[in-house]
């Protein structure tokens, strides 16, 4: 595939990232939209939760180029993650347990006001600026689907008391809050019935067809997706026997990278995710 999407589509090509113990991923090319569903499908330690993070700036690729929303990676790096939000990724945007709902919203709400809003709304005054987070709140739940009233206690439900679901989708209304113009979610398909894993894939479809570009993690993509797979693309990486290295300049941003564990369908640590981004740092 040639050329380069404009808006808020999402294009890779060759794209690799290589850790201390090899490559995570390598050789990964697909074009999308904007506003697609992209699955980014395989089995544990196939470098899927890598190949997430490196698509949301939280990465840096070794080789290869990607375009995300009109910013070019690895060198706008800082630019992809100011137009992108992550929900449901271990490691990093982790539920407190002992936090209830309103407590996790107000305080993502609270922080998005100060560090991801414009110094004008910044200077809001008092009352208003508290209808305006109501507002991105209430927005943001609607999006993700999530009831207040349906939750055993409302709003003042513990994420402890929440079902697996419910937390994901507690997890999309915060990285929602943000607004983004590209969402990345980790282990979409874990640990979820049949039933519940149909409602959050339609979910995922209309946040994408409300103009979001979704980037979704799972074991098996559905059908009328961009499906993009690491599978086995670790392994060709090894076989061919580079002692390539990582490239740690970055024009826009930092090399640094958020710290992050990918989850297999029992829950078990992706060694290969952890060491990719042991090599890659801390963003």
């Amino acid at each position: 595939m040639g050329g380069t999407v404009a808006a808020d589509g999402v294009t890779a090509r060759d794209l690799g990232l290589r850790g201390p113990r090899g490559w995570a991923f390598r050789a990964v090319s697909f074009e999308a939209g904007p506003g697609s569903l992209i699955t980014i499908e395989g089995p544990s330690g196939s470098g899927r939760t890598c190949l997430l993070l490196a698509l949301t700036g939280r990465m840096k690729p070794a080789e290869g180029t990607a375009t995300v929303a009109g910013a070019e990676l690895p060198r706008r790096m800082a630019a992809v993650r100011r137009v992108s939000a992550l929900a449901h990724v271990p490691g990093v945007t982790d539920l407190d347990p002992a936090l209830t709902v309103a407590e996790h919203l107000s305080e993502r709400a609270l922080l998005q006001r100060r560090f991801g809003d414009s110094l004008r709304a910044l200077l809001r005054p008092r009352q208003e600026g508290r209808a305006a987070r109501r507002e991105r709140i209430e927005s943001a739940l609607r999006a993700a689907g999530l009831d207040l009233e349906s939750l055993p206690k409302g709003a003042r439900t513990a994420v402890r008391d929440l079902e697996r679901a419910e937390a994901l989708r507690l997890s999309l209304a915060l990285a929602l809050i943000a607004r983004p113009r590209v969402l990345g979610v980790d282990d979409t398909d874990l640990k979820l019935s049949d039933v519940e894993r149909v409602a959050i894939w339609e979910l995922l479809r209309s946040i994408a067809a409300s103009g979001t570009t979704v980037l979704a993690v799972c074991s098996e993509a559905p059908d009328g997706t961009v499906r993009v797979s690491t599978a086995g693309t670790a392994e060709e990486a090894v076989d061919s026997g580079t002692d390539e290295g990582t490239d740690r300049t970055d024009d826009d941003s930092d090399t640094e990278t958020e710290s992050d564990t990918e989850s297999d369908e029992n829950g078990t640590d992706g060694k290969e995710a952890a060491d990719a981004i042991a090599q890659a740092g801390r963003a």
